[in-house]
This record gives structure tokens, C-alpha cells and sequence, in this order.
């Protein structure tokens, strides 16, 4: 059995709604095992036997979403093993109490390229490419209105891109 982690995009926030309990009964539905929800953002660790593709299960699970929930539904599908990598890979002290420690996944690799080619201030917005992601810690407070945190908002990388924070993460790997 492959272990995976389902990273939900804008669950929770601006009307779409979708509560852990409807979330893990879905993932079941669909047929995975030893499903658990972490937070009420839009995390499920699972597994599954299944011979699928990522591709093919990434397109199965969001629409599953669509179809119960009624919402454009867009996730990045990670396996444990990738999450672990990218937690451990983090470069920036992510225990300054001043800064978030974020980890941007996307779900295509072109993306990741544009992000990291991103000219940031490293003072402002110290970002670092990682194996498949991208790292972001930026001053708490700050991430709605940098430059990179405004890149990131844009339209086009809704349907690719989601972002945690480093200690989130490592509650799906406990």
C-alpha cells in the first residue's frame, strides 16, 4: 500500500466549506484505507493499493470533490515519502518565533520552475527551491502583501499550487 497525502486547495475559506468528517467519508468512499483528516484545512493522509497513476488518482479524488461538495475542487497529491522530503529539506530556522515557515507544493513541475525563478528580496520574501517544492519564510504578518505572496495569488496557479505551514506538516507526518 502507497501512503499519500491529499492537499485540498481554498478548502474552508471564501464560502466552500467541507467539513473533516464529510471529507474522510468521501476519501473512503472512494475506496482508500487508514484515511484521517489533519486540521480542518484540507488535509487527508491516506493509503492505497490501488494501481492508479498520481495523475489518475489526483484527477479521481478532485472529482469526487466536485461531485459531493459542488466546488472547482484542485489538490496536490504528495506521498508520505515526498512530504518527508520536502519537511526535512527545509533550509530557513523555522523556529523564528518572527517568521512563517511555508512550503508551496505544486502540482506541475513548470510551476515549480516559475516560482523559484522568482526574483525575491531575500530580506522580504527568502524563498529556496527544494526537491518538487518550493520554501517561503517570510516576517509573520507579511503574507498577504509581498511580492512573492502576491505572485502567488494569481488567478493561474489556483488550480496548481497550495501552501503549509512547516508545523501543519508535520502533524500529517505524526
Amino acid at each position: 500500500m502507497t501512503a499519500y497525502i491529499a492537499l485540498l486547495r481554498g478548502v474552508n475559506v471564501g464560502g466552500i466549506t467541507v467539513r473533516s468528517a464529510e471529507l474522510q467519508t468521501l476519501f473512503e468512499d472512494l475506496g482508500f484505507d487508514e484515511v484521517r483528516t489533519v486540521l480542518a484545512s484540507g488535509n487527508v493522509v491516506f493509503g492505497s493499493e490501488a494501481h492508479e497513476t498520481s495523475a489518475a488518482l489526483k484527477a479521481r479524488i478532485e472529482q469526487g470533490l466536485r461531485d459531493r461538495f459542488r466546488y472547482d475542487a484542485w489538490i496536490v497529491l504528495v506521498t508520505r515519502d515526498e512530504l518527508e522530503r520536502a519537511v526535512d529539506g527545509f533550509p530557513f530556522d523555522a523556529d523564528d518565533a518572527t517568521r512563517q515557515p511555508w512550503v508551496i507544493f505544486a502540482s506541475e513541475s513548470s510551476v515549480v520552475d516559475e516560482l523559484a525563478a522568482f526574483d525575491a528580496d531575500p530580506d522580504v520574501d527568502p524563498i529556496a527551491r527544494g526537491d518538487g517544492v518550493i520554501y517561503w519564510n517570510p516576517v509573520k504578518g507579511t503574507t498577504l502583501g509581498t511580492p512573492f505572496a502576491k505572485l502567488l495569488a494569481r488567478a493561474r496557479f489556483k488550480p496548481t499550487t497550495t501552501n503549509r505551514n512547516l508545523r501543519t506538516l508535520r502533524k500529517m507526518l505524526g
